[in-house]
């Protein structure tokens, strides 16, 4: 695992510092090595976290001609496949590295290649003889790729800061893409929050030459069911693609092992590795004592079970808390909205004391129909045919109940429920999984227009087509499960040199999710019934008949007692003002609300102070510009499947 930076110049010639200046930026992702390569035109840099291949595969790596350049982050688990293919058609290689073999693969097959890697990746090659960059980032954005066009040039990292250490680059807020974050608590691809910098959309790749750009998709997911298959045939596939997945992400040469939290997700791939793992393998969780969504009964559970060698992290009330979302402000490069990065910074921190390596259950849910707000799209459809009036009431009734501090309480859920059954179907989905509504955006922005809900799930949908279900799925997974999930889950972990790889997302069982047929996924009440029918006679009954717990913080709660004093210390009426985002009568009611216990806001809470030291944080102009320019990659109705 490693970070990767770099740009061309196609003018000028850079401060030759400036390459070591961005790779270093990226030290946390490979503290292990870090190199570069300069030419008249390009500078590339990697720093690199040793898995494979302790004693080779320093990067850059040179074609043996000389003329291609490689800097990588990722792992392909068919790179010995690949490599025996290439070997026949007459390469040679120096080391045991995927990284050799991804170069070679490039140099064989073009762009071309990418399709054949089977891993996580976000890729720069570089042929001096054509003065010619190539980018790419693997199918579901599991690895991250920023990039950013000024003039005739292209500047690229793992992450913003890599892109940020340059002067000329404005840090500059993109007010959009403020919208899009308050709505969803993250911002899909291409946008980032810094206006002029993107993402590579997942399964794309880009090309650069003298400042010309050419851009594809390598990948695309369709679902289309597969109609002769039956339910039994389908649970046996299952089980074979999940036991070769997990078995490719087990290989490693430092120590590995896997995150358990005790759910469904997690204990299937504690269940695989513990088969394929040759010895005690070790599981890491994260347990909340004392609370009602502690999972520690079920991990605990499972670890006896596979008899792993276990280790848990307490997480507790207390000053830690707030140092570590400070923490979190730098690493993380935009700011995350999604509460759940606070139980994974600790988790990972953890688990870095002992492996170098971990297997999750990221993207079951996404796969498979995993998510309580599916059930909710289902039953608002229902509720819908009652008169709006009717709604209304209800929804009013509601928010006379009195606020608890549970993480995700009764009357918490009762409340969302009803406001998105207010909404169109689909901008519901979005809202159930996001924060602040329209009217709450309205209220709070300074005399500015920004899209409603509405008009963002179109513009995010594309061609997303099928039944209902299928439809929220394929936005899940071309956006929540990118630029949330697995965009969390990359910072925290290599904030702590950590390598976190997630099975479930082997395209090949992405693809074979989006073959089944809806009630394979969710039947009546039941999420991810396939999965729960493969696991039947394999985990404990307990483990499959237990309640979904999302994997975050008691907010609403610790907003009250251990992080009110940094929310208040962060959202003060003079921050708010300097900045000219929001008006400070409508955030103040927000927190009064909130503390008044009048209402549970913690959520919303969260992404504002997590906004606001992010801001502070990098420095981030926030008075309007010049309209950015357009993106190098648009997600568009025609071209975006992903």
């Amino acid at each position: 695992m490693c970070g990767i930076a770099g740009f061309t110049h196609k003018r000028s010639t850079p401060d030759p510092a400036r390459i070591e200046q961005a790779t270093r930026a990226l030290v946390h992702r490979g503290p292990d090595q870090q190199g570069w390569f300069r030419s008249d035109r390009v500078s590339l840099g990697a720093v690199r976290l040793k898995i494979l291949d302790l004693a080779g595969g320093d990067q850059p790596i040179r074609s043996q001609d000389g003329d291609t350049v490689i800097v990588f982050n990722g792992e392909i688990y068919n790179h010995a496949a690949l490599r025996a293919q290439l070997e026949e058609l007459g390469h040679r290689f120096r080391s045991r590295c995927d990284t050799e073999v991804v170069l070679e693969a490039f140099r064989r097959w073009g762009t071309g290649c990418f399709a054949r890697l089977r891993g996580m990746f976000a890729v720069a090659l570089w042929t001096e003889s054509e003065k010619r960059l190539v980018l790419a980032r693997d199918r579901l954005g599991i690895k991250p790729l920023y990039i950013h066009r000024r003039g005739d040039d292209l500047y690229f990292g793992s992450e913003l800061k890599a892109i940020l250490v340059h002067p000329e680059v404005d840090r500059r807020l993109d007010p959009e893409a403020l919208g899009d974050y308050l709505s969803l608590n993250y911002v899909p691809a291409p946008r980032t929050l810094v206006a002029g910098i993107e993402k590579l959309a997942p399964g794309w790749w880009l090309e650069w030459r003298d400042g010309v750009r050419q851009s594809q998709p390598f990948w695309r997911l369709e679902f289309r069911r597969d109609a002769k298959r039956t339910l039994r045939a389908a649970v046996e596939e299952l089980d074979g693609l999940l036991e070769a997945a997990v078995k490719e992400h087990l290989i490693s040469d430092v120590p590995l092992g896997v995150w358990s939290s005790g759910g469904l997700d997690s204990s299937t791939i504690v269940h695989y590795a513990s088969r394929c793992f040759p010895g005690r393998l070790k599981t890491f969780s994260v347990s909340f004592p004392g609370r009602s969504f502690d999972e520690s009964a079920w991990f605990r559970q499972v670890a006896q079970r596979y008899g792993t060698d276990h280790h848990e992290f307490d997480l507790e009330p207390g000053p830690h808390l707030a140092d570590a979302i400070e923490q979190i402000a730098w690493y993380s490069d935009e700011p995350g909205a999604d509460a759940g990065a606070l139980p994974v910074w600790f988790l990972s921190r953890m688990c870095r004391k002992h492996v170098t390596v971990a297997l999750s259950g990221e993207g079951a849910d996404e796969l498979f129909g995993g998510y309580h707000t599916y059930l909710a799209d289902r039953y608002a459809g229902r509720l819908r045919h009652a008169p709006a009036l009717l709604r209304r009431l209800a929804l009013a009734a509601a928010r006379t109940l009195a606020v608890s501090d549970e993480k995700i309480g009764f009357e918490y859920k009762l409340k969302r429920f009803l406001e998105g059954s207010l909404l169109e179907p689909d901008a519901a989905h979005l809202y159930w999984n996001g924060a602040f509504s329209d009217e709450e955006k309205r209220a709070l922005y300074e005399a500015r227009h920004y899209p409603s809900v509405a008009r963002l799930y179109e513009r995010l949908s594309g061609e997303a087509r099928g039944g209902t279900l299928n439809r929220f799925l394929w936005i899940d997974q071309l956006c929540y499960l990118p630029d949330d999930i697995l965009y969390k889950c990359d910072r925290m972990s290599m904030a702590h040199s950590l390598e976190v790889r997630p099975p479930f997302l082997d395209h090949r069982i992405v693809e074979f999710a989006a073959s089944l047929p809806e009630h394979w996924k969710i039947r009546g009440s039941r999420l991810k019934f396939i999965l729960r029918e493969l696991m039947r006679d394999k985990l404990p009954p307990e483990i499959l008949g237990r309640p979904k717990e999302g994997f975050d913080i008691p907010a609403h709660d610790w907003f009250r007692g251990p992080l009110r004093t940094l929310l208040l210390d962060t959202l003060t009426e003079t921050a708010v003002r300097q900045t000219g985002l929001f008006r400070w009568e409508a955030v103040e009611g927000v927190l009064r609300a909130h503390l008044e216990r009048r209402r549970n806001a913690g959520y919303h809470l969260f992404g504002l102070l997590t906004l606001f030291l992010w801001l502070k944080q990098w420095s981030i102009q926030t008075a309007p510009a010049a309209r950015p320019a357009a993106p190098i990659v648009s997600i568009s109705a025609t071209s975006a499947k992903s």
